[in-house]
């Protein structure tokens, strides 16, 4: 799912992002309860109205925030007080405000407040921070007037086994429409955050869909796809588009690199995005190294389309009963490129992994 944190992918428009193949956006309430309002949405008509885009939407509830606005707002048992990062301004979150702030906006699904602890934290703390999760869950659960869009819950618990245990059959037992993996990706090495899908994950009912929330490297959502992961969310496709790198079948391309000034060859000759069917890869070096402004926005459109094909490619794998081959193939030929941005992007193989615990 593109996150479009105030509605839209930064530099794209919601033609192109349907182009591209997307079929759900993500908002963030947070941003969008600070600018343009919830109330001003509403009176235009919802967010699909105010965006014009015509596809589900999800939006977070903030609890992201909760952690990385860490000195911009205080918890307590009833919900989250932030000061506003851009003018100060105060602006309240509690379980039932969330779940009526996203009703009125219209969206498709909704997410519930959850308090998203940091890493490292200790274990006290965290079991704290679950089990006030766990108490807003409930509340947002009664206060959600049952749809027509889904509600989803949100497994909390850190790095530790028992609590994501815990925590994802105590989510199972509310009734919610679907189910999320959050406070992962703040910081932890690469094991802890596959480790918390292969606790949480089996624990949730396979009937209604899981969402792994915040993660975005491919060898990671191979990961979590064979361990009964359905729907995935990240910044890192148009963030790093925006930063010059680019994801391609054979490996990750820094496009500012001076290897790049004279290549004539496409980013990715599989790829049928505006960028890689047009132009060659110094054209975006040149446009990247002189600041202008088309470099991010094709940069952005070829590495979404990259991510949605991916996603495709393992769409199918499942329905061939190839995910293996297609993760190993993966594997093998993404080792090309420039060195990654994160050290660990390891493949970890899925064979393994019991075939009833993989889906998609």
């Amino acid at each position: 799912m593109p996150v479009g944190t105030l509605g839209a992918v930064k530099g794209v428009t919601p033609q192109d992002l349907a182009a591209a193949g997307a079929e759900v956006m993500l908002a963030n309430l947070y941003h969008l309860a600070l600018r343009p309002g919830i109330d001003t949405i509403e009176r235009l008509g919802g967010l699909h109205a105010f965006n014009g885009w015509p596809g589900p939407i999800l939006t977070d509830s903030g609890g992201f925030q909760v952690w990385s606005l860490g000195g911009l707002r205080t918890v307590d048992a009833d919900g989250v007080t932030f000061r506003s990062h851009l003018d100060g301004s105060p602006l309240r979150f509690t379980p039932e405000s969330v779940v009526d702030a996203q009703e009125r906006m219209g969206v498709d699904v909704a997410m519930v407040l959850d308090e998203c602890p940091p890493w490292p934290v200790e274990r006290a703390a965290a079991e704290a921070s679950w089990e006030r999760t766990l108490n807003w869950a409930r509340r947002a659960r009664a206060a959600w007037k049952g749809g027509p869009g889904a509600l989803f819950g949100i497994v909390q618990g850190s790095v530790y086994r028992d609590l994501r245990e815990r925590a994802a059959a105590d989510l199972a037992g509310l009734g919610f429409d679907g189910h999320a993996i959050g406070g992962v990706s703040v910081g932890e090495p690469g094991p802890e955050r596959r480790a918390a899908v292969e606790w949480a994950a089996p624990v949730l009912p396979a009937d209604k869909p899981r969402y792994l929330m915040g993660v975005g490297y491919p060898a990671d959502i191979l990961h979590a796809v064979a361990h009964g992961i359905d729907l995935f969310d990240c910044v890192l496709p148009a963030r790093n588009a925006r930063h010059g790198v680019l994801f391609t079948r054979t490996g990750v391309i820094k496009i500012k690199n001076a290897r790049y000034r004279e290549d004539p060859r496409p980013l990715d000759p599989e790829c049928g995005c505006p960028a890689c069917s047009r132009v060659s890869r110094a054209f975006l070096h040149h446009l990247t190294r002189a600041g202008e402004l088309t470099a991010p926005v094709l940069a952005t459109l070829h590495n979404l389309r990259f991510y949605l094909d991916f996603m495709a490619d393992i769409r199918q794998a499942i329905e061939l009963g190839a995910l293996t081959e297609m993760a190993e193939s993966f594997a093998t030929r993404s080792t090309g490129g420039d060195p990654p941005e994160e050290p660990d992007l390891g493949f970890l193989p899925v064979s393994s992994v019991p075939l009833e615990n993989r889906s998609s």
